[in-house]
């Protein structure tokens, strides 16, 4: 009775473990893209509004509305360095160094937080884009073999008997490459627009740093 039971319960749980899997996948699409979506809007409305600011001072005071997205925090971490480096504070150990390098460091730092954001759950895409296929023929072998035991203990060789039960056995790796191949998909658009917004933010940086380099902000 236990071997009649389980390979049944092994390809259910094949198939629940699949629809968790494209539920994770969608979701994830559904949020990055919401993500991207607003990061790059962001980026663009506070790159243009900062650029367009009439001194360096004048953009460190620009409404705090105005601050939103990856870009917008990067600049903000180097005007809060640069504040924070004029004043008592200054004496502490982190201040020791040259203060060109030590802007660019704390930019950076702010920026390895936000890519890193931004790659948050690119690393499930490509699991389940490499695992579904495998998990769904996992579900199909187990079912086969379930299959042909029925058949062998039926006695008929039929194809009546022996087709139905094998394709419902295939439905799993079906499933599973219909679960991986969006998530794989996915992954690939995605890892796309972290580099291109990664160049974005780098190329901010330096921007910011000759800004500061050239109206002598520091030294």
């Amino acid at each position: 009775m236990l071997y009649h039971s389980s390979p049944e319960a092994v390809v259910d749980g094949t198939l629940y473990t699949l629809l968790v899997f494209s539920i994770v996948t969608w979701t994830l699409i559904f949020f990055k893209s919401w993500q991207f979506y607003w990061n790059g809007n962001w980026n663009k409305q506070f790159d243009e509004v900062f650029w367009n600011a009439e001194s360096f001072d004048q953009a460190d005071t620009l409404p705090e509305s105005t601050f939103r997205g990856p870009l917008a925090r990067i600049a903000r971490q180097g005007f809060n360095w640069l504040k924070e480096s004029k004043s008592a504070a200054a004496k502490r150990l982190k201040f020791r160094g040259t203060p060109h390098d030590l802007l660019e460091q704390a930019m950076s730092v702010q920026m390895q937080k936000e890519e890193r954001a931004m790659e948050s759950g690119l690393t499930v895409l490509a699991s389940i884009g490499s695992t579904a296929p495998f998990v769904g023929l996992f579900g199909t072998v187990i079912g086969i073999m379930h299959a042909m035991h029925n058949i062998t203990a039926s006695g008929s060789t039929s194809l009546d008997i022996v087709a139905g039960p094998i394709g419902d056995a295939l439905v799993a790796t079906a499933i599973g490459i219909a679960v991986a191949v969006p998530a794989v998909l996915a992954y690939n658009f995605f890892l796309r627009r972290v580099k291109v917004q990664r160049g974005g933010l780098e190329n901010f940086v330096i921007s910011f740093m000759h800004a500061a380099l050239s109206t002598d902000t520091i030294k």
